[in-house]
């Protein structure tokens, strides 16, 4: 068994390796370097629970001291997409809101959207509302307080 051992390290590093490679994110990385040094380990003949203990403790090492840094490198912020400017905006009811019917539109920046309430009241034509979320194509509203 301890003949093949090298070669089972090895396929742990090209698993990791191609297990990384396909992926987005840094998730395996940590197990090519355990499996180095559990390779090294083995090419000198340590005893298998010395190979495992080093592939343990390089694995842990190298994902403690790096991953804080690597979330910091690929922290990718979201880009909010237009719609998202609508939100705690006030509109103009030009269709009455009333949920029960599917019913409701709002002018709101010169945009046209269908409407629901938030809260489910019925909302009458004319009134202001304020954006409250974007669910799908539609707008979720609630009736704006006067002063």
């Amino acid at each position: 068994m301890e003949i093949y051992l090298p070669y089972i390290w090895l396929a742990v590093i090209v698993l990791a390796a191609v297990l990384e490679g396909v992926t987005a994110q840094m998730v395996s990385i940590w197990f090519v370097v355990g499996g180095i040094g559990a390779l090294i380990a083995s090419l000198f003949h340590a005893p298998v629970s010395v190979q495992l203990a080093l592939f343990s403790l390089l694995t842990a090492v190298t994902l403690a001291a790096t991953r804080p840094l690597v979330k910091r490198i690929m922290n990718f912020k979201k880009t909010d997409t237009n719609a998202g400017r609508y939100i705690g905006q006030t509109g103009s009811v030009t269709v009455e809101i009333n949920n029960t019917l599917e019913t409701g539109q709002v002018n709101v920046l010169g945009s046209v959207w269908t409407a629901r309430s938030a809260d489910g009241t019925v909302i009458a034509v004319g009134k202001q509302v304020r954006v409250q979320a974007i669910e799908g194509v539609k707008l979720m509203v609630t009736l704006q307080k006067d002063g």
